[in-house]
C-alpha cells in the first residue's frame, strides 16, 4: 500500500486533468441530442481503462446508451471485485444559476466544479485511478471488473438486460459502488440502505383546446387548477401519503432501532441555515434524518401547462402535467406503489376531466448487510484512511438498478461513496471536493488489501 500511496500522490495532479477531460463531455443521458456525446464518453473512459491496466476493454451497444465493460484478472483463485459506475450527468436546467460553465470544469475554493464533478463520473473515475494504482505498483490483489453504464440518471431500463445476457461476464464476489455520500469528512460513514423509487407522470385534460379565460372562466374545469388541486391532495396536513395501501407494508422500526438511528450527528440549525429555509416539513411524528432515511416520501418533480413565457396571455389551458416520485423503503413494491398511485389517481379526479397517468421508472429499496465480509473490509479502510469508523447509514436516495444486481446477478452491492450533501448534486453548481477525491483514492486499494484477506 506504500507504494500505492506514492504513486498515487506522484501523479494526482495528473489525474484531475484527465477527470476534466471527462467532465468535459456532456453526456446528458435525458436530453437526445446528446445521443453522440453518450458514445463519445463511453469510449473515452474504455481507452481510460486500458491505460490504467485493464486487460481488455469494450464498449456494449444497447437499445439505448451503451456500457463499458473491462476488467482485469489477476488469478482464477483470487475474489473479484465488479466495479458499477454511471458516466451519464443530469440536464443542467436552470442554467443561469450556474456560477461556472457546467461543462467546463474548473477548480474554486478546494473543489472541482462541473456537472457531474461528483455524481457519477467524479467518484466513478476515483476507481479508474486507484485501479490504475494498484496496477501500476504490482499490487492489485483481487480480479477487477467494470460496468459503466449511461443510462442511470433516466432508470437504467437498458441495464438489465445487458446484465442478463452477460450473467456470466459479470460474475464477482461484491459489487463496489461509488454513488452515494457521507454524513461528512468529520464523520465518516457507508451506506446501508437505499430507498426505493416510483416514478409516474400525470397529464389532466380538459376542453379540446386552451379557452379564453374571461369567456369560460368559472364555467369550464380549468386542467391546471384540478391538476394542483389533485396533487395536494396526495399528502395530508401530518405529511402523511393518502393513496389507500400506500403504508401497508412499510415496517415500522422499533423504538430501539429508532433511536439507533438517531444517533448519527445532526444539527437541525445547520441543516436551515444551509438550504437558507425558515423551518423543515415532513411526516409528523418523525425527525428531519427518519423522514430521508427510513420514511417513504412524495414529491412534485416538475409541473406545467398554459402560458408561462413572458407577459401575459389569460387561457384556460387544455392540459396540464406534472412528474411526480415517491421515494420507498423496505418492503415495499415499486410497481405495486405504481399500480396504487394510478388508481387513486384516476378515482379523486373529477368527470370534468380527463386523466392519463403513467409509469416512467422505478426500483426497489435496497439494504446492504453490515455483517457481509465486503461492509467490514470497507469499515476497515475507512477507519484507516479518515482516521475514525464510519457509522452505518441509510441514504435517502435511489439507485434502482442495485436491487436489480441482487435479483439478476445474484451479488449484494456495497455502497462506499464519498460525496457530501454540499456537493449539490443534480442541481445547478454541482461540484465535488478536491479532499473527497483524495480520501476516495486513499481508501478504495485499502478495500481491495481488506477484501482479500476476508
Amino acid at each position: 500500500m506504500d507504494k500505492v500511496k506514492v504513486y498515487i500522490d506522484e501523479n494526482k495532479d495528473r489525474f484531475i486533468s484527465e477527470l476534466f477531460e471527462l467532465l468535459r463531455i456532456p453526456s446528458i443521458s435525458a436530453q437526445s441530442e446528446h445521443r453522440e456525446d453518450m458514445v463519445k464518453c463511453a469510449e473515452h473512459l474504455a481507452v481510460a481503462l486500458m491505460k490504467a491496466g485493464a486487460d481488455h476493454a469494450e464498449v456494449y451497444p444497447t437499445a439505448g446508451n451503451p456500457v463499458v465493460y473491462a476488467e482485469k484478472i489477476v488469478s482464477p483463485e483470487a475474489k473479484t471485485v465488479l466495479v458499477y459506475g454511471h458516466y451519464d450527468v443530469m440536464p443542467v436546467d436552470p442554467r443561469e444559476e450556474w456560477r461556472t460553465e457546467p461543462f467546463e470544469p474548473q477548480i474554486l475554493d478546494g473543489r472541482i466544479w462541473d456537472r457531474g464533478a461528483d455524481d457519477d463520473k467524479g467518484q466513478s473515475f476515483m476507481h479508474i485511478k486507484a485501479f490504475e494504482a494498484m496496477c501500476q505498483t504490482n499490487s492489485l490483489p483481487c480480479n477487477v471488473k467494470f460496468m459503466l453504464e449511461g443510462e442511470e440518471e433516466i432508470g437504467s431500463a437498458n441495464l438489465y438486460g445487458f446484465c442478463e445476457e452477460y450473467r456470466d461476464m459479470l460474475k464477482s464476489d461484491i459489487i463496489l459502488v461509488s454513488d452515494t455520500s457521507m454524513i461528512s469528512m468529520q464523520t465518516p460513514s457507508i451506506t446501508c440502505g437505499l430507498r426505493g423509487l416510483t416514478y409516474m407522470e400525470v397529464t389532466v385534460t380538459g376542453p379540446n383546446k386552451d379557452l379564453h379565460s374571461g369567456l369560460f372562466g368559472g364555467a369550464v374545469a380549468n386542467p391546471a387548477n384540478v391538476l394542483t388541486r389533485l396533487v395536494a391532495s396526495l399528502t395530508d396536513g401530518n405529511g402523511r401519503i393518502t393513496i389507500p395501501g400506500f403504508y401497508d407494508k412499510v415496517r415500522n422500526l422499533t423504538d430501539a432501532e429508532r433511536r439507533a438511528f438517531n444517533e448519527a450527528p445532526f444539527s437541525i440549525e445547520d441543516y436551515k441555515s444551509a438550504l437558507d429555509i425558515d423551518d423543515v416539513e415532513g411526516e409528523a411524528g418523525y425527525t428531519t434524518i427518519e423522514r430521508t432515511g427510513i420514511r417513504p416520501s412524495l414529491d412534485v418533480n416538475g409541473i406545467w401547462g398554459g402560458y408561462t413565457e413572458e407577459g401575459t396571455k389569460t387561457v384556460i389551458p387544455a392540459r396540464a402535467h406534472a412528474k411526480i416520485s415517491m421515494r420507498l423503503v423496505p418492503d415495499q413494491d415499486f410497481e405495486e406503489i405504481a399500480v396504487l398511485f394510478e388508481k387513486h389517481f384516476r378515482n379523486i379526479a373529477p368527470k370534468s376531466v380527463k386523466v392519463d397517468v403513467k409509469f416512467l421508472h422505478g426500483g426497489a429499496p435496497y439494504v446492504s448487510p453490515t455483517d457481509m465480509a465486503a461492509y467490514r473490509a470497507a469499515e476497515k479502510a475507512v477507519e484507516e484512511s479518515f482516521g475514525k469508523k464510519p457509522l452505518p447509514f441509510y441514504s435517502g436516495g435511489s439507485i434502482p438498478i442495485i436491487s436489480g444486481f441482487e435479483r439478476i446477478l445474484g451479488v449484494k452491492s456495497l455502497l462506499l461513496g464519498f460525496g457530501l450533501s454540499e456537493d449539490a448534486i443534480h442541481s445547478p453548481n454541482e461540484s465535488y471536493g478536491l479532499e473527497q477525491f483524495d480520501k476516495g483514492l486513499q481508501t478504495i486499494p485499502l478495500f481491495y488489501k481488506y477484501f482479500s484477506q476476508m
